[in-house]
């Protein structure tokens, strides 16, 4: 038997777990290699609406193991994450290590493994957008060099990788968001209730997210996104914004909060969605502005314009193509913006797999 910890902390990254456990599951059921997945949450997202309600909406096995490791800088979370997942791997000797995407679970996990010269496989491997200044490149960067297989979504993650020297281990397999959304979207069409239970006609309102450090961080320019989505909705074409615990505990730091809520009317903060409801509120938008880039793909799998609240994007193929634009973070540019997404001509992308992305990694395991 092949034992394998897949390690999570964030939103994305238990999606992607979701596909990759039901293919090796699948293998094993058609007669594959014996390998045992078990999961090992690091607490990076802690609130019930932000983990709990993913690991029920998308059927993943419970976790094995839970540190608590939210909050503080970054250095201390991902200090404490290491030495919890450190302690676990020396106890368990798996014989790999999966983790996934870019944030502070990722290096922790991607550290400890290599340090104890055990395999680490990235899924997303070879993403950049050459901004040193997000924390997000920082952990994309470092969890590649020192990861064993190199699981990319797109053409372009692999060129990225040979620019830096790394070609052992790479493997262009294709993107596990698109796989979920292919399963879950149907799911959403038939067991969400989100837009009823709102009262929302589809194209009838514009959906946001926004929870980067380098937006919520800076009073200055929250306030300033604000302002330009406040300019922008309307009763008839209200803004929904699922609101991430982060940018709430902003907004009330900064004395934006009662203003927000105070435009009710016009922007409806809604606590964080679950994946099922997430996926038909993105289905179903006029269009999406966002700072994540998991919420930029969303965004094209389901074929709704995309407004990025961000200066670059990790993922250009959506740009190219005129699905998404970048905004920044200024009124001016969210403003410029908001007209753009139905006025260019719309190509599809042919980058990110055929939605089998899940059982090709679980062959290369």
């Amino acid at each position: 038997m092949k034992k394998i910890i897949s390690i999570v902390g964030a939103r994305p990254q238990f999606v992607k777990a979701a596909m990759l456990s039901r293919a090796i599951l699948a293998k094993k059921a058609a007669g594959g290699e014996d390998i045992q997945e078990f999961i090992l949450h690091t607490g990076q997202h802690y609130d019930a609406c932000m983990s709990e309600v993913f690991f029920a909406d998308l059927n993943i096995p419970q976790p094995a193991w839970r540190l608590d490791c939210a909050g503080g800088s970054h250095g201390r979370m991902t200090g404490r994450m290491l030495e919890g997942i450190e302690e676990i791997l020396v106890r368990e000797r798996p014989q790999a290590v999966i983790v996934y995407g870019d944030t502070n679970s990722t290096l922790a996990g991607a550290l400890a493994a290599s340090k104890l010269h055990i395999a680490t496989a990235h899924v997303e491997a070879g993403l950049r957008s050459y901004n040193r200044c997000m924390p997000e490149e920082i952990n994309r960067v470092l969890t590649d060099h020192v990861s064993s297989l190199l699981l990319c979504p797109t053409r372009l993650a692999v060129r990225n990788l040979g620019l830096e020297g790394i070609v052992d281990g790479v493997h262009l397999v294709g993107d596990l968001m698109y796989d979920a959304a292919l399963l879950f979207g149907s799911v959403a069409d038939e067991k969400s209730d989100a837009l009823a239970r709102m009262r929302l006609q589809p194209r009838s309102y514009r959906l946001c997210t926004l929870h980067r450090a380098e937006n919520v961080d800076e009073p200055d320019r929250l306030a300033e996104i604000f302002r330009a989505i406040l300019n922008i909705s309307s009763v008839e074409c209200p803004t929904i914004i699922p609101l991430h615990p982060r940018t709430e505990l902003r907004l009330k730091s900064f004395d934006l909060y009662d203003q927000i809520l105070r435009a009710g009317n016009i922007l409806r903060i809604i606590p964080p969605a679950s994946f099922i409801d997430m996926a038909a509120l993105e289905k179903n938008a006029l269009c999406i502005l966002t700072d994540s880039g998991g919420v930029q793909k969303e965004a094209y799998f389901h074929r709704t314009p995309c407004i990025t609240l961000r200066n670059e994007t990790e993922w250009v193929e959506t740009l190219e193509s005129g699905w998404n634009v970048l905004a920044g973070n200024t009124f001016e540019g969210i403003i410029k913006a908001i007209s753009r997404p139905t006025s260019v001509e719309m190509k599809n992308i042919d980058e990110y797999g055929d939605g089998h992305a899940a059982e090709a990694i679980a062959a290369l395991l």
